[in-house]
């Protein structure tokens, strides 16, 4: 039986400072392939836009890195610290500095990108293709394209009832410092998730905002209803049973795409939960991979 590649075997990645803040420099990783294509995917982590870093490539990056890519993994400001506005212009301030400096530092044609991303990271590399300046193409692995949607604004019923239920109290008490590009760098931050998704205030906390009374601030940062001609082939992957982003935001997300003419395609996993693609033994995710590696070489 196969397997999807994601040994890392190759050497440690580059790390370089792409936008310095009062608070913080943030930072991204350059994996450089054994043989380059020339060609650039920025990969984008998941985690809430609360947890997560850009090291969470390790192993995720090998399938492009074997098929020539050089891989930019990206840190962005996380949330609650730091609020949607900025962490999408984080992502627009990284690729407009690999579109600057990649030529120098890693021999690619950065004008030759793709963007790659898991849940938030997929919600995020949809985004992108929103910018004034898209990448060629997209992959979005458990994406969402609506951040106004119930499945985030109302209390979760698989939280509250497969998790102990976290305090205002406890979930505040790890996310009250400076901004912070790393969960790394704050200690226990999964409480201040399950907090959120328990009482349906995600977007309010992630957001600023209140979303029943200014739903209109969150609109220019969905991508489902910001979908132009312009916007880039794209490629989805969800599975049918994720219990964090339902299977029904890739679902909207192709429709919105359908609608404008855009390439695009999305690939169901059948049975498959959040985090499909670490079972590398498993024969969809062995046929989605090459799939995506096919969507890859046509776009990027």
């Amino acid at each position: 039986m196969g397997t999807v590649e994601t040994e890392d075997k190759t050497p440690m990645p580059e790390t370089h400072i792409y936008k310095e803040t009062p608070d913080c420099n943030i930072q991204l990783d350059i994996h450089h392939p054994a043989e380059s294509n020339g060609h650039v995917i920025v990969w984008i982590h998941g985690g809430a836009l609360i947890n997560g870093s850009r090291e969470g490539a390790t192993g995720r990056a090998t399938p492009y890195l074997n098929a020539g890519y050089t891989v930019f993994s990206i840190d962005y400001r996380l949330a609650p610290e730091t609020k949607i506005p900025h962490i999408i212009e984080d992502v627009q301030d990284a690729l407009l500095w690999v579109l600057a400096n990649g030529e120098t530092v890693a021999d690619v044609d950065p004008t030759w990108m793709g963007i790659i991303g898991h849940s938030a990271g997929g919600y995020l590399s949809l985004v992108t293709g929103t910018f004034d300046s898209p990448p060629r193409a997209i992959v979005a692995f458990y994406g969402y394209g609506d951040i106004l949607g119930d499945w985030y604004g109302k209390p979760d019923e698989f939280y509250r009832t497969t998790q102990p239920l976290v305090s205002e109290e406890d979930a505040f008490s790890v996310v009250t410092g400076p901004p912070v590009t790393s969960s790394d760098e704050r200690s226990g931050s999964t409480k201040f998730y399950l907090y959120c998704r328990q009482q349906g205030l995600w977007l309010h906390h992630v957001g600023g905002q209140d979303p029943a009374t200014n739903g209109a601030f969150f609109k220019p940062y969905c991508p489902e209803f910001n979908v132009s001609p312009n916007f880039p082939p794209t490629l989805m992957l969800h599975g049918t049973n994720d219990t964090d982003v339902p299977y029904a935001q890739s679902v909207q997300m192709a429709a919105a795409l359908k609608d404008q003419n855009i390439p695009h395609k999305l690939i169901t996993i059948e049975g498959g939960g959040h985090g499909f693609d670490r079972n590398a033994e498993d024969p969809q995710v062995i046929a989605a991979f090459s799939r995506i590696l096919s969507f890859l070489k046509e776009h990027v």
